[in-house]
């Protein structure tokens, strides 16, 4: 008989598997508790939107929607996208369910994001995301405690070594300005860029600001900077955002060519940086959006937010020592089998945060005890006939000086947690 070829998993969409989730579980849950403290609510979006979302929030000219955005038709012949990124489906569910109607909103959601690019360290086209989002405050604070709020994320995680660049677009009208600025400096010197850049600069000139070509950075050092296209107010906004990431004690590197590569940014955009992943080296970042709700058809709302790669995360936070279970309950008999279950589920009502697992199949004890040393249990509860008989669980301690001691079964949820004292000499 033929063997068949063993399936596989899609290229750039990885399994995450038992041993590696501790990992993220811990990045996942210092970042909700960051965001509960400082009063941020979690929102839960669609994988799926329609395609048409992607489009007008992303611009037509960018990369994510030109080349890597996954699109399909279904059933009834709608065009549909898996979602690249998770600001345009906020600002759709915000507009959708007048959520401004309540305030200012406060956000933040996390899953998994889908991009067609060439899967590489810390790029995958199925990656995942951390962010947040604010609609409400129009005022410089917000970009302080935006960046001030990243920032604790780190100081809780432990992470060192980032490097925060920052910079301002102006409004979509200065920014626009820039834009003709720019194909007005750049267009007789065309002949002197890359293909990639000639392209660029046709479709999105902003985006020569962060090309890597040498011909095209040098050039730059000549060119108009972007801040002479900036009015009074802007220039206000800009200075005063300074002066609050100053006072919140953030460093940061101004950084006059960061445009990030999505069109519905305006005023300040940043990123936080780490030069231990190399090319891939942006940690997390973001920007304001004081337009995009009402380009969108919703009201006039002011929006700044920032997400966070969790793949280059896992890779910068170290990861901890995966811990066993408190117990494995090992049955040893038919009558103990039974009496396993009854005594599980009773751990678990009383011992609600304990991790107690029961040992199933056939095997020696001696099997079963390996297995449970190989889990990192601290503890086997051992049940057999004599057991039943005395009224006792044997329990053998796995982890440190190793002993046996004999617990009344009355009292066993007790001594696991500390409570009482065992007798070894039963």
């Amino acid at each position: 008989m033929k063997r068949e070829t063993p399936p596989a998993h899609v290229r750039g969409m990885n399994d995450l598997l038992p041993r590696e989730t501790p990992h993220w579980q811990h990045i996942e849950r210092v970042a909700r508790e960051v965001f509960r403290r400082a009063g941020y609510r979690e929102i839960r979006l669609p994988l799926v939107e329609e395609a048409a979302l992607f489009v007008r929030c992303i611009g037509e000219a960018t990369d994510i929607v030109e080349k890597e955005m996954y699109l399909f038709e279904d059933r009834n012949g709608d065009r549909l996208a898996l979602r690249p990124e998770a600001t345009a489906g906020c600002v759709r569910a915000v507009i959708e369910h007048h959520l401004e109607r309540e305030g200012i909103q406060r956000l933040w959601y996390a899953g998994p994001m889908f991009r067609h690019e060439r899967p590489q360290k810390g790029r995958q086209r199925q990656f995942h995301q951390i962010g947040v989002e604010v609609f409400g405050i129009p005022t410089p604070d917000l970009e302080a405690e935006l960046l001030l709020l990243s920032d604790e994320l780190w100081d809780a995680l432990g992470l060192t070594g980032l490097v925060l660049e920052i910079n301002t677009l102006g409004t979509a009208a200065e920014r626009e300005q820039y834009r003709n600025v720019l194909l007005d400096y750049f267009r007789p010197h065309r002949g002197e860029l890359e293909p990639d850049d000639a392209r660029r600069l046709d479709r999105n000139p902003l985006r020569l600001l962060d090309s890597k070509s040498g011909p095209t950075r040098a050039l730059l050092e000549r060119a108009p900077p972007l801040a002479d296209s900036l009015g009074p107010d802007s220039r206000a906004h800009w200075e005063r955002v300074l002066e609050l990431v100053t006072a919140a004690g953030v460093d940061y590197r101004v950084n006059p060519y960061l445009v990030r590569g999505l069109d519905y940014y305006t005023q300040t955009v940043f990123e936080w940086t780490s030069p231990a992943l190399g090319a891939q080296s942006a940690v997390c970042s973001g920007g304001r959006y004081d337009n995009l709700v009402e380009e969108l058809g919703g009201p006039p709302l002011p929006a700044m937010g920032w997400a966070l790669g969790v793949e280059r995360l896992v890779a910068l936070v170290p990861a901890g020592r995966s811990e066993g279970p408190d117990a494995v309950v090992i049955p040893l008999g038919a009558q103990a089998e039974a009496e396993c279950l009854a005594l599980l589920r009773d751990l678990h009502r009383m011992l609600p945060g304990r991790e107690i697992e029961l040992s199933l199949g056939a095997g020696s004890l001696k099997a079963r005890l390996k297995r449970a040393d190989r889990t990192g249990a601290r503890r086997a509860v051992i049940v057999g006939e004599d057991e039943l008989k005395r009224g006792v669980i044997q329990v053998k301690v796995l982890v440190g000086a190793r002993r046996t001691d004999f617990v009344p079964r009355a009292q066993l949820a007790e001594y696991l947690v500390g409570g009482i004292p065992a007798d070894p000499s039963q």
